[in-house]
């Protein structure tokens, strides 16, 4: 009995076969799940560092916004909205959110020397570390200081 002649293409997936086999492809998922495993958390991370960027931006606005209130008046306000700061047409009078939506910010008591202003993480930044979620802008005697949670003095989340 004879066979039929082999066509090209027959004999050519014959003489090697062509493709990936099985572990290949299986090696390649894991190596792409390895490195997506140790690549993931350090751009999450990235991202909610740039993410305070709009906190220090609004304490930049609001400093800016008090020394011109107390170029004009004997002291600095507690109010952000209209009759004190007047930063956005949303603000209240102790509340604003911050340009991109990712802090709410709240002023401490005001004085002839200094005020307090605290932004904390909302939306999408309250997944950020513990102590960064409470940002705080403290002004006194002419001096401006950035730290990290609502009671210590640590600035490692703002730092450059």
């Amino acid at each position: 009995m004879s066979y039929p002649p082999k066509r090209g293409w027959e004999e050519d997936m014959t003489k090697s076969a062509r493709g990936f086999t099985l572990i290949e492809l299986m090696i390649t998922v894991a190596i792409i799940g390895i490195l997506a495993a140790i690549a993931l958390p350090n751009y999450q991370e990235y991202v909610r560092k740039s993410r305070r960027s709009d906190a220090t931006v609004s304490f930049a606005r609001i400093q800016q916004a008090q020394e011109k209130w107390r170029a004009n008046n004997s002291n600095y306000t507690n109010n952000f909205g209209t009759g004190g700061l007047n930063l956005a047409s949303g603000a209240t009078a102790t509340s604003l959110t911050s340009e991109s939506g990712y802090y709410t910010l709240a002023i401490g008591s005001n004085a002839a020397s200094g005020y307090t202003v605290t932004a904390t993480a909302q939306n999408a930044q309250s997944s950020d570390r513990a102590n960064c979620k409470t940002l705080r802008l403290v002004v006194s005697n002419g001096n401006s200081s950035v730290y990290d949670s609502s009671s210590g003095t640590s600035q490692t989340c703002v730092s450059k």
